[in-house]
């Protein structure tokens, strides 16, 4: 078993243990019906004298027959409530884990692998952990069970059959070697499919727009027959070995069998003793064949399970921290101090030793070329990462030592691209305060001028917006994000220019929501456009990582020429 995947059975310990225990309670009422059987059968065809005893036989074999179906029905049941809690704790391990990553693991990833990783490769589990994993255990008590009482009966056979079950164990773990290369292949073959054809309904506008729909179908089609065939490969080795599992069973059977048969006729054995270790021969080798048969749906698991602990293992970009002793008052001013960021695999560090200061009801407009720093600064503060070195203080506070959650209360993001989700118009924006009233999230749309357009819509402010807004445009999706942050009404708020992809008209709207949205508040905005620069109360601006001046746009455009190349830049101040 895996180790990673045994230590997942913690929170269903006691599932696992009463599986096991239903088990081997289930084989010892079949060594009983057996038993039974086995008397019957010798009073009734070998003239037993005792015939009266038989109808009592009988009743005890039925009885036994019907506890045995009992425990099968109830080690499935327990089973699988087992499996489902543990698929339950780990999908919302794995969901809360990857909200702890944050956008800047996401990004780097294909949604489509995620989730299939979070649906598909969890739900593969149930077979490990609701069969697979209990028939390891039972196939060592079971057969050992087995073996006690008949070396009771007939020491020669019982050694025989011990003698003959290694094969199975050893035949299985060479098949499964083999297999569990193509089950691998054939889980990493579903992620790209479900990765791939989720991009592509994505873009679904774009390729018909490019008339590549019918070439994109094609892929997806080429796409999918790789899978299958990866599939069918699969399936073809767990026949294989499952004839070959079952062959030399039949065979470890039949030499038991002739052994009887030999001893029977030589009169070294009675025919009670003999035909019930006929009976219990198949029931001794029964959990290895079921070991052998689940053992296929367990690799399936394994395979899936890769990815799911490669992303509970990726450490989370922030730490948690504790609450400060005093609430950090409504009004903010934030200072960032030397504050240093590598990524992992960065050549050379995003920011280095930036020193900035962003005073209570100002707006700082932040300006360079692309990849000069401005998202890395972001970034760092609605905490999606941490500083390398330096510290980022709120009120003279250091915001890492505050929980996230915690500090996230006091920012709000409107970005350059908003994410609106499939629901109403109210749900998306009561987003950003679940509590909130109809009255109070009607309000936050007047202030961001977009309640007009929203009771022109079918059914006002119910009414469904597609997935990612697609009943929207683009300046009313962006004034359902400025409704968002008025409700908000965090006393930090971070902008993305949000005007950058819009058309005039409605980029006049959302910037007079904009105006309104920032007074009062320390804002910090990703400057494009010249004429937000204009508006700011002081420009930062930014090259490869470092804070190269701070000041108005007259007294930049006087002593930087850096900021002067980026306001000549054709009609942008960043690139």
């Amino acid at each position: 078993m895996d180790r990673e995947l045994f230590r997942q059975i913690k929170p269903a310990r006691i599932f696992l243990a009463l599986t096991v225990a239903l088990g081997v309670l289930g084989a010892a009422a079949t060594i009983a019906q057996m038993t039974f059987l086995s008397e019957v059968v010798s009073r009734v065809f070998m003239g037993d004298e005792n015939l009266g005893r038989v109808e009592g036989l009988i009743f005890l074999l039925l009885a036994a027959i019907v506890v045995r179906a009992a425990l099968v029905w109830a080690r499935e049941v327990v089973g699988q409530r087992g499996a489902i809690q543990i698929k339950t704790k780990l999908r919302e391990r794995l969901f809360s884990h990857l909200m702890r990553l944050g956008p800047t693991y996401t990004k780097n990833e294909r949604t489509g692998e995620l989730v299939s990783t979070a649906v598909e490769g969890i739900e593969r589990l149930d077979a490990y952990f609701g069969r697979y994993m209990p028939q390891v255990l039972l196939s060592l008590l079971v057969p050992l069970m087995i073996f006690v009482y008949l070396v009771q009966v007939d020491w020669i056979s019982a050694l025989l059959l011990v003698g003959s079950a290694p094969v199975i164990p050893i035949l299985m773990i060479a098949v499964g070697k083999h297999s569990e290369r193509h089950i691998q292949r054939q889980w990493l073959a579903l992620s790209r499919l479900s990765a791939y054809f989720l991009d592509t309904l994505q873009g679904l506008t774009t390729l018909k727009a490019f008339g590549r729909s019918r070439a994109e179908s094609e892929t997806v089609a080429k796409v999918g027959e790789r899978f299958r065939k990866r599939t069918m490969k699969v399936l073809r080795y767990a026949f294989a070995s499952g004839l070959v599992l079952e062959f030399m069973v039949s065979i470890a059977i039949a030499l038991v069998a002739v052994e009887l048969g030999v001893r029977l006729l030589r009169g070294d054995i009675s025919f009670q003793p003999a035909f019930l270790i006929l009976l219990l021969a198949p029931e001794f080798y029964r959990p290895l064949r079921e070991l052998g048969t689940h053992r296929h749906a367990g690799m399936e698991g394994k395979a899936a399970s890769g990815q799911i602990f490669e992303i509970l293992n990726t450490p989370a970009p922030v730490s948690g921290g504790d609450a400060y002793p005093r609430e950090i008052q409504n009004q903010l001013t934030i200072r960032l101090d030397s504050v240093r960021f590598s990524y992992p695999d960065g050549s050379r560090p995003a920011l280095s030793g930036v020193s900035l200061d962003l005073p209570v009801g100002t707006t700082t407009a932040l300006v360079g070329r692309s990849g000069a720093g401005k998202s890395t600064l972001a970034n760092l503060l609605l905490r999606f990462l941490e500083p390398s070195e330096g510290d980022i203080l709120a009120n003279g506070l250091p915001i890492m030592g505050l929980p996230v959650e915690n500090w996230r209360e006091h920012v709000a993001l409107v970005p350059q691209r908003p994410h609106l989700f499939y629901g109403t118009v109210l749900e998306n924006i009561r987003l950003a305060r679940p509590g909130a009233t109809p009255e109070e999230v009607q309000r936050a749309a007047e202030l961001a001028g977009a309640d007009g357009f929203i009771r022109r819509l079918p059914e006002g402010y119910d009414t469904q917006i597609g997935e990612r807004g697609a009943r929207l445009s683009g300046g009313e999706a962006q004034r359902v994000a400025i409704a968002r942050a008025f409700l908000k009404d965090a006393p930090l708020l971070v902008l993305d220019e949000p005007t950058s992809s819009l058309d005039p008209k409605s980029e006049r709207l959302v910037r007079q929501a904009i105006e309104r949205l920032s007074k009062g508040r320390t804002t910090l905005i990703i400057a494009h456009r010249l004429n937000t620069v204009y508006s700011a109360d002081r420009i930062a601006v930014l090259e490869d990582g470092h804070l190269r001046e701070v000041g108005t746009h007259e007294e930049l455009l006087e002593r930087s020429t850096l900021y002067a190349g980026l306001v000549n830049a054709p009609e942008r101040v960043t690139t």
